[in-house]
């Protein structure tokens, strides 16, 4: 778990973030503090943040909380962690190149 970075278990806050985050980039990390991946991923967001304060918002959403599972369906969310990005309340779908 991560101590500077806000971590979202309600689906209300991340409704919330994501219409809130104006004019920045936000980026929400699906995981779980338990997973050792996860906590490598929190640990470079967390040393990240303050460089990218000015243009983006990082949070963690706690997959393991029930309220959160209508997100994890609706991104598809089957790899932990993952990392979900919006602009302007708008999901960015990227395009990795690959067929």
């Amino acid at each position: 778990m991560s101590y500077l970075l806000r971590t979202l278990t309600k689906k209300e806050d991340v409704d919330s973030i994501i219409r809130d985050t104006i004019d920045k980039l936000l980026v929400l990390r699906f995981g779980r503090s338990s997973d050792s991946v996860c906590l490598q991923l929190d640990d470079i967001l967390s040393k990240s943040e303050q460089d990218v304060s000015k243009f983006a918002s990082i949070a963690l959403v706690d997959v393991d909380s029930e309220e959160i599972q209508v997100y994890v369906k609706y991104f598809d969310i089957t790899l932990i962690p993952s990392t979900v990005f919006f602009f302007n309340a708008h999901h960015m779908k990227m395009d990795s190149g690959e067929n």
